[in-house]
């Protein structure tokens, strides 16, 4: 299944990796949502973008704006992962079912079990109004995101 922009986002919750269930429909009418799928935890990009990410969030949260990265991590993989970093946006953990959501939003990799780069901007109605896919050794452009927000 592929989602593509204009259609509605699929809802799910997760946990994160403080074992909060987040709910994507639960932010409706109010925020704009950032999904970030990655590979692993703890990996060398992964690590490198989501740190990235952590230290521009206040270019993303000052518009009314919540970032949710996923993985098929574990919950208390993310855990340490988002303590080691200093992630204070959530991590969200689709490893049971094994990559469920991300399966739903098209961006499982099934030889390596794990979400590929997937980006999703939803806006507060629950639309795909953005959305890029990068391979596994592709760094996404944290500038993209940026002038997709601007563009909302």
């Amino acid at each position: 299944m592929t989602i593509d922009i204009g259609q509605e986002a699929p809802d799910f919750m997760l946990k994160n990796q403080n074992g909060e269930d987040i709910e994507l429909s639960s932010f409706r009418g109010s925020k704009t949502i950032v999904l970030i799928f990655y590979p692993f935890a703890f990996s060398r990009i992964c690590t490198g973008e989501l740190c990235e990410l952590r230290d521009s969030l206040p270019d993303f949260t000052a518009d009314d704006v919540e970032v949710l990265a996923v993985s098929c991590d574990p919950m208390f993989s993310l855990r340490t992962f988002a303590d080691q970093e200093g992630f204070e946006f959530s991590l969200l953990s689709d490893f049971w079912p094994h990559g469920h959501v991300a399966k739903t939003y098209g961006v499982f990799h099934e030889t390596v079990g794990a979400a590929s780069r997937g980006t999703f901007i939803i806006d507060p109605e629950g639309v795909v109004r953005w959305k890029v896919e990068n391979g596994f050794p592709d760094k996404r452009d944290i500038d993209s995101y940026r002038e997709a927000l601007r563009s909302l």
